[in-house]
């Protein structure tokens, strides 16, 4: 390089490390500042400076006395200071052969006294200086000389740690995105193997109901496990992908707890090997009456309880519950479930709650399943603030235990009225779908239940045939050409002004999708592989007349109160603060989304994430990232349309929850 100024020797590398922290050009940042001010202030100097040394020019991040952000490379004394890894001490330019006839020391800056110190990268390059500057004659002592040389360790110190925030939150969002991309493959995948899943279910559990023989009766229940099988893998899929976003509730509903444990009992001694006993001891103390989630305690139990007789040829399988405290309000209860089963290895103990493990490599050969039952229940039992635990021998057998706590229940039981399809009349039914299968099936199973169906192959079909007849019910899919289930279900409601009870059916697994639903205006919600007392019981309930939908949305404030420490004020204000802003934010997004605003759109969905965090509304926040990431790739689908959607209901729900608080 033919330069009137001195080059050093790995000027390219020097250049390389420089662009390696993207510091050229940033905007103030207060960190150098105050490095700056400190300098100042040590060396008792009015001009001081963090500049940083490229091609052409020496470029200022911090400075004062000086008014410019840049000047020329050729005119600065820092080049000779990063030649060296010394601190450079000029105490008197004007004897300087150097730097006398310089033109910032013969007028300009009017510098007498330099003290430069190189800013070096961990790997060895000085890619800029730190700087004192005076008008008079001075010499520093030993200790501002130390001084100065710490605070430029500070200053890379500070450019390290900005790179390292920059790789995370790169990181964090490419882990971020294949975590979307995960979710929706899931979902996606749900529907795809939901939708034929559930005609093999419905059709088999209708031949079922024929007059078979005992070969053909044998050949059938095969299918139907296997069918039930299926069913399980997929919805332990779908349960853990929806742990894992923060998207899984857990509801706070009175039940019957020996009711419960005696149903899963009686549900599962179907599946007892002749050689096994299987015994359910209940304390004599353990509440009826409990607040809690009824259907996750199924869930846990039956994974347990399901393993340990699956493990099990002889011996004995014993679930017990105790209750082991009890306060002003509520019940710890400790569950067990023993078996004189093959046990666990040691080795293994530490490693059996991960996904997708067993204890012996050769159990899912032998045994079946996918591994990760286990790891469902640990993350089940701990959503609910309990531990989980085991104990086990090798040949000898196993327990797993857990705690969970409960609020008391004031509510009274009161008996249930069983399903029955004699009590409703003749039904004149509306079924919006678009699969053969699925028509075929659910009109199979309508007349079955002695109700009139007729069939629309998509919402404008639907739509025409609602205007030509009278109809008691409709089921509607979801997912249909030309007008969807939320696009048809808005039409009857808001241009046709119907009451009439409409009952979502989709094999979709979309987060927020019931809450979609309600939303729009449906009654009831009945997911894919439909069992059929299920469906006859939605019915039931949305053709009872004082029938209100009570879905309701659980807000998580455990991270607001731990911010708030306690101020009720703060608190409140945090609150009226998020009842104020966010729903005109939302607004915003959706005219932004409207307009194509990519740019306006990716703004607002990040911005809103932090208070989304807040609340712990996870699943809003998901959807936020999945519109930041649709915007930043400047291209809208229907699934950024769909999560705007989902967003404004899930924002409607919330402010309407927290002005009630």
């Amino acid at each position: 390089m033919n330069k009137d100024y001195p080059i050093p020797d790995n000027e390219l590398q020097r250049l390389a490390a420089l662009k390696r922290y993207n510091i050229l050009d940033s905007l103030p940042d207060d960190a150098f500042d105050d490095a700056t001010k400190l300098v100042a202030y040590i060396c008792g100097v009015p001009i001081a400076h963090i500049s940083f040394i490229d091609e052409n020019r020496q470029w200022f991040k911090s400075e004062i006395g000086i008014g410019v952000s840049e000047v020329p490379r050729e005119i600065t004394f820092c080049n000779y200071t990063i030649l060296d890894t010394k601190i450079l001490e000029i105490n008197d330019t004007h004897v300087n052969e150097t730097f006398k006839d310089d033109p910032n020391v013969t007028g300009g800056f009017n510098v007498r006294f330099y003290a430069g110190v190189p800013l070096t990268t961990p790997d060895g390059y000085n890619i800029g200086t730190l700087c004192a500057v005076d008008h008079v004659v001075k010499e520093l002592n030993e200790n501002q000389r130390n001084a100065l040389s710490i605070v430029a360790k500070h200053v890379i110190a500070q450019l390290e740690l900005g790179t390292k925030n920059h790789q995370l939150y790169t990181q964090r969002k490419i882990a971020e995105r294949a975590v979307l991309a995960r979710d929706s493959f899931l979902a996606n995948m749900s529907h795809e193997i939901r939708t034929p899943l559930n005609a093999i279910i419905g059709f088999t559990d209708l031949l079922a109901q024929t007059e078979l023989d005992d070969t053909q009766r044998d050949y059938i229940e095969s299918v139907q496990i296997a069918g039930e099988n299926l069913l399980l893998i997929v919805n332990d899929i779908l349960d853990l992908s929806k742990i894992e976003s923060g998207n899984l509730p857990i509801e706070a509903e009175s039940f019957n707890l020996k009711k419960t444990l005696k149903h899963v009992y009686n549900l599962l001694k179907v599946k007892v090997q002749k050689e096994v006993e299987f015994n359910l001891f209940l304390d004599a103390e353990m509440p009826d009456l409990v607040i809690g989630d009824q259907g996750r305690l199924n869930q846990i139990l039956v994974n347990l309880i399901g393993n340990a007789l699956k493990f099990t040829n002889e011996g004995e399988v014993t679930v017990s519950v105790k209750k082991i405290d009890e306060t002003e309000d509520s019940y710890s209860l400790k569950f067990s479930v023993k078996d004189t089963g093959i046990g666990i290895p040691k080795d293994k103990l530490a490693t059996i709650f991960e996904r997708f493990t067993q204890g012996e490599e050769s159990t899912t050969r032998t045994f079946g399943g996918t591994g990760l039952g286990l790891n469902i229940v640990k993350q089940l039992v701990e959503l609910q603030k309990g531990e989980v635990h085991v104990k086990s021998t090798l040949n000898r057998g196993s327990e797993f235990f857990f705690t969970l706590s409960y609020k008391k229940s004031n509510f009274e039981e009161t008996a249930v009225k069983t399903v029955s399809k004699n009590d409703l009349g003749n039904l004149k039914i509306l079924l919006c779908e678009d699969n053969v299968l699925n028509q075929k099936l659910a009109k199979s199973v309508i007349n079955n239940f002695g109700f009139d169906l007729d069939i629309a192959q998509n919402g404008e079909e639907g739509i025409e045939l609602l205007s030509q007849n009278e109809y008691d019910l409709v089921l509607m899919d979801l997912q249909m050409p030309v007008k969807d289930g939320y696009q048809t279900t808005e039409y009857i409601r808001n241009e046709m002004n119907s009451s009439i009870p409409i009952i979502a059916m989709t094999a979709h697994s979309l987060v927020g999708e019931q809450e979609r639903c309600y939303k729009v205006g449906m009654n009831a919600y009945v997911p894919k592989p439909f069992k059929q007392s299920v469906l006859l019981k939605a019915i039931k309930t949305v053709m009872t007349p004082d029938h209100n939908v009570t879905h309701k949305r659980i807000i998580d404030m455990s991270f607001l109160d731990e911010m708030s420490g306690g101020d009720s004020e703060f608190r409140k204000d945090m609150i009226d603060l998020f009842i104020e802003k966010i729903p005109s934010q939302v607004s915003q997004l959706e005219e932004a989304f409207k307009n194509t605003d990519y740019e306006n759109v990716k703004k607002l969905a990040h911005n809103m994430k932090s208070s989304m965090d807040i609340f712990m509304l996870q699943d809003l926040s998901n959807c936020l990232s999945i519109i930041e990431v649709e915007a930043s790739s400047g291209e809208f689908t229907a699934e950024t349309l769909d999560k705007v959607n989902i967003f404004h209901c899930g924002i409607e729900e919330v402010v309407k929850i927290l002005k009630e608080l």
